[in-house]
């Protein structure tokens, strides 16, 4: 069993990093987004030296790859591809709904859980888990607007996208949780054993989505689409 794991997902706006040695687990959360290129790897070093680990013990490092924030998914990939290169140590890449859905697992005890996250642009990200079935996910990541989303009879939602879709989302029970690096270090152990590690040349991010942001003429026809009626003559 892997006990020396490096674990980071800078995914959404917050930042989680985590080291386990054994039975000892550190871990680190904080401000992400554009702060998160500049202190992740201080933040590495500073919780494997916690930890007693150098890099090039590490059974494998772990990250978030995505969906999630175009700019945090390439910084994610970069410093682990980085790391990786240079400590001859296997990726282990995740996908940051799934890591959702094992936080909800972990946290509230859900077992068939719908991971959505923000995606940005009147957008989420979704996908399906069911922890009772033998290979746990049940539907690929998709992209899709909030009211298409679509929850069967005993599932719950898990994620980050309720503050700014809450009304037009299902009204099913709900957990509010984030793509943890706790989260990833507890997936890692079967990941690992499944055959989910690669090379750092071949680990690269999961975008789902092909564009990085709208056009002027897509958010004004979104701007237009979201003013209520004028009133009757």
């Amino acid at each position: 069993m892997p006990d020396k794991l490096l674990a980071f997902d800078t995914s959404t706006d917050t930042l989680s990093v985590a080291v386990r040695h054994g039975d000892r687990v550190l871990v680190h959360s904080g401000a992400g987004g554009a702060q998160a290129s500049a202190t992740l790897i201080p933040l590495i070093r500073r919780l494997l030296a916690e930890a007693g680990l150098s890099l090039g013990e590490l059974d494998a490092i772990a990250f978030g790859r995505g969906p999630g924030s175009f700019t945090g998914l390439r910084t994610a990939c970069a410093v682990a591809q980085g790391l990786g290169f240079g400590a001859g140590v296997p990726l282990l890449p995740v996908d940051t709904l799934l890591a959702v859905a094992e936080e909800a697992r972990h946290r509230f005890g859900a077992q068939r859980v719908v991971a959505v996250l923000d995606a940005r642009m009147d957008q989420i990200y979704a996908a399906r888990y069911d922890f009772d079935a033998p290979h746990g996910t049940t539907a690929e990541a998709e992209l899709l607007a909030p009211e298409a989303l679509a929850v069967a009879d005993g599932w719950v939602l898990a994620g980050n996208a309720f503050v700014a879709y809450g009304a037009r989302l299902p009204d099913v029970d709900r957990h509010a949780v984030l793509p943890t690096a706790e989260a990833l270090l507890r997936l890692a152990p079967a990941l690992l054993v499944a055959g989910g590690a690669v090379a750092p040349a071949d680990a690269w991010p999961l975008y789902v989505r092909d564009k990085v942001a709208q056009t002027t003429d897509e958010r004004a026809a979104l701007k237009a689409a979201q003013q209520p009626p004028p009133p009757a003559a």
